[in-house]
């Protein structure tokens, strides 16, 4: 399975704002023995924060991505903010907001065991059956697109619109930007 491979999605999984507080409290519990979360930038920050702030442990950014400008443009994650000597020694939840192929999630892992971290766990909000490797923590797994609250729309040339990628997701879909059937 490739990334961003959305025509193999089926149905639509949406995520508000509630359910995104309910998804991250399951992850907080899932989590409750870390000392220190590592959240994946840019939208891996949402659940990463939120569990970081419900477990009142430390919180570090990283960002390993394929897109320059919200646009994908790399085959593989590359590292654009590494992880930091604060790991050392600690137990680690390293958090994402979707395990797609499972890549970004392991990657970022393999960096914090490197970096001498007692114990790592990976998590995410959302994962697809087909990621791999699976996330050790996951809220919710389903193979729908995921419409996440933060991902809907963008403000672009004076105006609010829907997320072009989001409308190209539901395009493979056979959907409108509404999520409407296209007869």
């Amino acid at each position: 399975m490739q990334s961003y491979d959305y025509a193999h999605r089926q149905g639509i999984e949406d995520i508000g704002w509630s359910r995104f507080y309910q998804l991250s409290q399951r992850l907080a519990e899932a989590a409750r023995d870390v000392d220190l979360v590592v959240g994946v930038a840019r939208t891996g920050l949402f659940p990463a924060t939120a569990v970081a702030c419900m477990l009142r442990c430390e919180f570090y950014p990283v960002r390993v991505t394929r897109r320059v400008q919200d646009r994908v443009v790399a085959s593989r994650p590359v590292w654009k903010v590494p992880v930091p000597d604060a790991v050392q020694g600690q137990r680690v939840a390293v958090i994402d907001e979707i395990a797609d192929t499972g890549e970004t999630l392991a990657l970022v892992a393999e960096e914090v065991r490197a970096r001498g971290a007692a114990d790592v766990v990976t998590a995410c909000l959302v994962a697809h059956s087909w990621a791999n490797p699976m996330p050790d923590l996951v809220a919710l797994v389903s193979d729908a697109l995921a419409l996440f609250p933060w991902d809907r729309q963008v403000y672009a040339e004076g105006r609010w619109e829907p997320h072009p990628e989001l409308v190209e997701a539901l395009a493979a879909q056979g959907l409108d930007a509404n999520g409407l059937l296209v007869s």
